[in-house]
C-alpha cells in the first residue's frame, strides 16, 4: 500500500521527522495515523539507543528564571555537532529541561531524566530526550544541571 501524501505532509509538520520514516511507517501500518505514530515513536526510541554510544561534545548552556525571579536553573544540554546545536529544535529541548529543572528540582541528572515531563505526564523526560535525538538525527545527553532559590 502506498503511503497517504495528505497525512504524510501532515505527519511531517507535526513531527518533524523524516519523509522517508514517515512514507515507510504510512506503509507499513497502512494509513492508520494513529498506528503511524506509535511506529514513528518506536522507530525514533530506537534510533536514539543506537546513537547512545557517540561523543557529545558540542551543545549549549541553558538558564531558565521563573517569573518570580527567585527561583532559576541552568542546564547544559549537549550534541554531536554545533550544526544541531543552534537548531530550534535542539533550544527548545533545554529550555523546557531548563523549566522542568525548575518546576520540579530533580536532585542530579538521572532523576530529571525519571521524572514525567510537566507538560505531558505520559511522557518521561528520557522520552522527551530520545524523541528530540531520532528528529534531530544525533546523540544529545544532559550534561549537567542546576537549581538555584531564594
Amino acid at each position: 500500500m502506498s503511503a497517504d501524501l495528505k497525512l504524510l505532509k501532515k505527519l511531517r509538520e507535526e513531527t518533524g521527522v523524516s519523509i522517508a520514516d514517515i512514507r515507510m511507517a504510512l506503509e507499513e501500518t497502512g494509513n492508520d495515523e494513529k498506528k503511524t505514530i506509535e511506529w514513528l515513536k518506536k522507530h525514533g526510541i530506537e534510533k536514539a539507543d543506537k546513537k547512545a554510544q557517540r561523543e557529545t561534545s558540542q551543545g549549549l548552556v541553558e538558564a531558565y528564571v521563573h517569573q518570580n525571579g527567585k527561583i532559576g536553573a541552568v542546564v547544559v544540554l549537549t550534541c554531536e555537532t554545533d550544526f544541531v546545536a543552534r537548531t530550534e529544535d535542539f533550544k527548545h529541548l533545554a529550555h523546557e529541561l531548563a523549566m522542568q529543572v525548575a518546576a520540579l528540582n530533580p536532585k542530579s541528572v538521572k532523576d530529571l531524566t525519571e521524572q514525567e515531563y510537566i507538560r505531558d505526564a505520559s511522557v518521561k523526560i528520557s522520552d522527551l530526550v530520545k524523541q528530540t535525538i531520532a528528529k534531530l538525527g544525533e546523540n544529545i545527553t544532559i550534561a549537567e544541571i542546576k537549581r538555584f532559590e531564594i
